[in-house]
This record gives C-alpha cells, structure tokens and sequence, in this order.
C-alpha cells in the first residue's frame, strides 16, 4: 500500500484512503493535518513537506452510513479467500450456495461462501449436510466500518501504520466467527 494515505475525519473515524499527491495537497491547503508520517521527503527549491501516511481532517465531514453491499470481493473478503468447507487459502476460489438455488436458496450474505473448486463440485446441488460437509464458520451479514468498502478495510488493516486506526472498529466489523 506505498503511496496510499488513510484520510481520517475529524473524530479519527476512516473516511477514505487515497493517493500521495491528494494528501499532500489536503495537508498544504490546510484542510487537514499529518498525523503519521511514512518517513519519505517531498522536496522543491523552496520547501521540504513530510509524505504522510495517515492524514485528519480539520473540519467534520458528515455523510450517511452506506450499507454493505454482496458482491464476490466482499464475500472473497468476509471468508478471507479461504474455502469455508475446507480451509484451504487457494487461488482459483468460487462462490457456493449453502443452499442450492434450485432448492429455493437466496442469494444472500447468509446462504453464501467462499468455497475451492473441489469442495464445491464435491458438494454439488446438495447441502453441506447431505454432502457429509461442515462450514467453517456460520455465513453471516458483516458489520460495516462507515465510508470503507468491506474488502478495501480488510486489506487496510494489513498496513501496520493504518492498525492502531482501524482496529477501533474491526470487532464491529469482523465478528468473532471470523
């Protein structure tokens, strides 16, 4: 993640991660302030201006709550691109219905997971049960951080100068089935 700032509103709550050169131009218009530092330089012949990696606004931004929305990368994100019959983190994973469709499963947060092409041919149009199948961990709707996508605050909370911001609201986020 070199070269992406988190940008923090006023109350230390994420709000957005963006570019370098936008976190500079936050910083040196005066409409936030550099809370942490990557420790690199930006230098011209006139000024030298610390590249930051997490930025706060000065000003409140109040914005309605988005609400988490199913797509592939967030259910990849929510099951940790493991196969949730399995275990195994492989590359080449699908999208199961714990309940067939054809069977009359929704497509929804709860009858959906991440699953390896094996265990998901093996357990074909029946239920894991049927199949002598067990998940990993209850398939549930993931609490929202506010402003973040799902899988953008997964992969966030990988950069250690990020941490110490995000963790505050993973245990909303993250459950402990996961």
């Amino acid at each position: 993640m070199d070269g992406r700032v988190l940008v923090l509103n006023q109350n230390y709550e994420p709000l957005h991660i963006c570019d370098w050169q936008r976190a500079v131009a936050l910083v040196y218009t005066g409409k936030a302030h550099a809370v942490e530092n990557n420790g690199k330089l930006l230098r011209s012949p006139s000024t030298e201006i610390r590249l930051p990696s997490v930025v706060r606004l000065r000003d409140y931004i109040s914005r309605p709550l988005p609400t988490v929305k199913l797509s592939r990368r967030a259910i990849l994100a929510r099951d940790d691109h493991r196969c949730q019959y399995c275990g195994s983190h492989e590359r080449d994973l699908t999208i199961d219905h714990v309940i067939p469709r054809e069977r009359g499963g929704p497509h929804t947060w709860e009858n959906l997971v991440t699953s390896c092409r094996r265990c998901n041919n093996k357990k074909g149009s029946r239920t894991p049960r049927e199949a002598g199948m067990k998940l990993f961990s209850r398939p549930r709707r993931p609490r929202f951080i506010p402003y973040l996508n799902f899988a953008t605050f997964r992969a966030a909370l990988r950069n250690e100068a990020w941490r110490d911001y995000l963790e505050p609201f993973a245990p909303q986020l993250l459950d402990d089935s996961f």
